[in-house]
Order: structure tokens, then C-alpha cells, then sequence
């Protein structure tokens, strides 16, 4: 039975993926065409990547220019500020999924873990007045992986009873590493993947049938398409 739920935040609780996407957008604007079309695919095809690991990404292998961690840091703050207005705007809240956190919280251990920058993620929270659903809400620059093992051993929680809910590979990925189960939600690229949920609308955790334990992480999408 499922005591525990981890929860991915952008694309299940919040629907941020084109509020970020045109954020970087804007803040690489100053460079080639070519270049905003492959960092803008970039992120749609890898959900659940912070954004100072996509920073790290984009000069790496896009821009293909040395970048330092201070750089890096500005660079995630200057992010923030561009996407600050639409990221706290209430009407991006996905209905379905607060609905279904708001009727369950009590029946079940509630945490966030997601690649949004920490601080900012916790201010979203207070600001929509959903911190009062979660045990914890904990973000970037920690690694999911790492997120996700600090809150079963901080919590002492029994690895079958918990359960991640969330949109992308690196969700998956997190699952699979620390030996949870992984419910896919609001990306039909992943739907050969474990227990698939359609909507929120009606649905109770401890029901969910044909789980199947996957062992295999996938690599994350790093292919870029190149437009021509």
C-alpha cells in the first residue's frame, strides 16, 4: 500500500514547461537563431532538469563557451526574475492535481522534490498556500536522485509504500535509483512506462493496479534537433 508520494512539481502541480522554455528564450536572446531553437528544444525534451544543470548544458554543448559556477548562479537569478510574474500566476496551477492534493493530504505522506530552484519553489508554495499539503518541498541545485534519498531516510519511510509522481526521465530516473514505484502523469512519451495516470479526477493512490518494477534507467534526452 502507498503511504508516501513524492511529487514532481513543474508539468504535474504546475504547468510551467512554455513559462520556463520562453524564460530561456529570453535570457539567451542575444545569441544566434540556430542556438535558441536547440536550447528551447533542449528543455521541452528534458523535463525535470534544473536550470543550472540546463545552463551547464547550453554552453557545454550548444553555445560550446567555458561558463563558471558563479556564471552559472547569475545567469539562474537573472532565469527567476524573468519568469517571476507567470510562475505565481494561479491560473497556471494545474486544477485537477491540487484538487486531488487538497482531498488526500491527510491519508497520505506529502513531499515535493523538484528541479525548480529551491528557493523560488518555496515561495511559489507559500504564495498559493500550498506548503499546508507537504511534509517538505525541497528543489534545485540538488539532484532529484538525491532529493528523493534524503527524504526516505530523513522520514525513515519503507521504500514500497512510496511512490513518485512526475512527468519526466529524470523522475523515472529517481525512482528507479532509489527503488520506488514511479506513476508517469501528463507526458504521453512515457506512457510505456509503469502505471500510467490519465487524470487525477476520482483517482486514489492505493488503487492503482498493473505496477510493474522496472530496474533500467533511461538515459536522459540529450539529442538536439537541428533545423536546417
Amino acid at each position: 500500500m502507498i503511504k508516501t508520494v513524492l511529487w514532481d512539481f513543474d508539468g504535474v502541480i504546475l504547468d510551467s514547461m512554455k513559462i520556463k522554455g520562453d524564460g530561456f528564450t529570453s535570457l539567451f536572446k542575444g545569441f544566434d537563431e540556430e542556438h535558441l531553437v536547440q536550447i528551447e528544444q533542449y528543455h521541452y525534451a528534458n523535463g525535470g532538469v534544473s536550470r543550472f544543470e540546463k545552463i551547464r548544458y547550453f554552453y557545454k554543448n550548444i553555445i560550446k563557451q567555458p561558463i563558471d559556477e558563479e556564471m552559472v548562479t547569475k545567469l539562474a537569478d537573472n532565469f527567476s526574475k524573468i519568469i517571476l510574474k507567470d510562475v505565481f500566476n494561479k491560473n497556471n496551477l494545474i486544477k485537477e492535481t491540487l484538487k486531488f492534493i487538497q482531498n488526500n493530504y491527510k491519508k497520505y505522506n506529502f513531499h515535493i522534490i523538484s528541479g525548480s530552484e529551491h528557493n523560488e519553489l518555496n515561495n511559489i508554495c507559500k504564495n498559493f498556500k500550498l506548503n499546508y499539503y507537504f511534509l517538505s518541498i525541497d528543489g534545485s541545485p540538488a539532484k532529484k536522485n538525491d532529493l528523493v534519498k534524503k527524504i526516505i531516510n530523513q522520514y525513515g519511510y519503507n521504500r514500497e509504500e512510496v511512490a513518485l509522481i512526475g512527468d519526466a526521465i529524470s523522475d523515472y530516473n529517481a525512482s528507479i535509483e532509489n527503488g520506488i514505484r514511479f506513476y508517469r502523469y501528463n507526458n504521453i512519451k512515457l506512457k510505456s512506462l509503469d502505471y500510467y495516470i490519465d487524470t487525477f479526477n476520482g483517482l486514489k493512490v492505493w488503487t492503482l493496479k498493473n505496477y510493474k518494477k522496472n530496474t533500467v534507467k533511461i538515459k536522459a534526452c540529450f539529442m538536439i534537433i537541428f533545423m536546417i
